[in-house]
């Protein structure tokens, strides 16, 4: 007589079918010295709600006939989850979350915001899921969905990815020192500046506005690229370096 699934929350709210022969008329289901709901019931079937519970449990059906033989079920806490890593990524989706905690052996999902994705299990402490598209940038709440429950409690932020234009000016000598302003749009996570692959110094002024000074380059056309939490956008040959006057 199998019993499907065989494990569920210590807090009960499992839907559990256990099927076998002369079931039809059962009146009660016990999961250790607890009754559980019986919803349906036919000859070769008994499905119930699981009571609240802990540990390992004998469930038996009880009929007009008599006492099932016992089978096992399993009590699962619910999960507790410490943390995620990294915390934000952008809209569009796609990269690797870390998630760590424990009970976490029987994950079958994990829910960023109302969006589901699938969670690969490493061990009964640690998740890794491919995130999915969100809805819109912004923070969403995290749950992990196991055998023993629901649980929240962590945020990841969705971040759109930068957009830019050509810096202002356009060109400057190849001794550096040009103070440019870069015009875009999601800004301000910027972490990184660069001419033609070269680190610049630079200041977010707001989400659209980050201002730098080019570091020494060779002459001619580079390309511009700033690098946010939300990924990089670049301005091909974006800004101009000049030889400076020889006499």
């Amino acid at each position: 007589m199998p019993i499907s699934p065989n494990q569920g929350s210590t807090g009960g709210g499992t839907t559990v079918t256990i099927t076998g022969t002369n079931l039809s008329g059962a009146t009660a289901v016990h999961f250790g010295s607890k009754l559980a709901t019986i919803t349906a019931n036919t000859a070769t079937s008994v499905t119930v709600i699981s009571p609240s519970g802990s540990g390992t449990v004998n469930v038996t059906v009880t009929t007009p006939g008599g006492t099932s033989n016992p089978l096992s079920f399993f009590y699962v806490g619910a999960p507790f989850k410490a943390s995620l890593s990294p915390v934000s990524g952008v809209t569009a989706g796609g990269n690797t979350v870390t998630i760590t905690g424990t009970g976490l052996s029987t994950a079958t999902s994990v829910n960023f915001g109302t969006v589901s994705a699938t969670p690969t299990v490493v061990s009964d402490s640690q998740l890794t899921v491919v995130v999915p598209t969100g809805l819109a940038a912004g923070p969403v709440g995290v749950s992990v969905t196991t055998a023993g429950g629901t649980n929240n409690g962590l945020s990841y932020t969705y971040v759109d990815g930068p957009t830019i234009g050509a810096p202002t000016p356009s060109s400057g000598p190849a001794s550096g020192g040009t103070a440019v302003t870069i015009s875009g749009t999601s800004l301000t996570t910027t972490q990184s500046v660069t001419f033609g692959g070269v680190p610049a110094p630079f200041t977010v002024i707001n989400d659209t506005t980050v201002s730098a000074v080019t570091p020494p380059g060779t002459v001619g056309a580079v390309d511009v690229a700033v690098t946010t939490s939300g990924g990089t956008a670049t301005e091909t040959g974006g800004f101009t370096y000049v030889a400076g006057p020889g006499i």
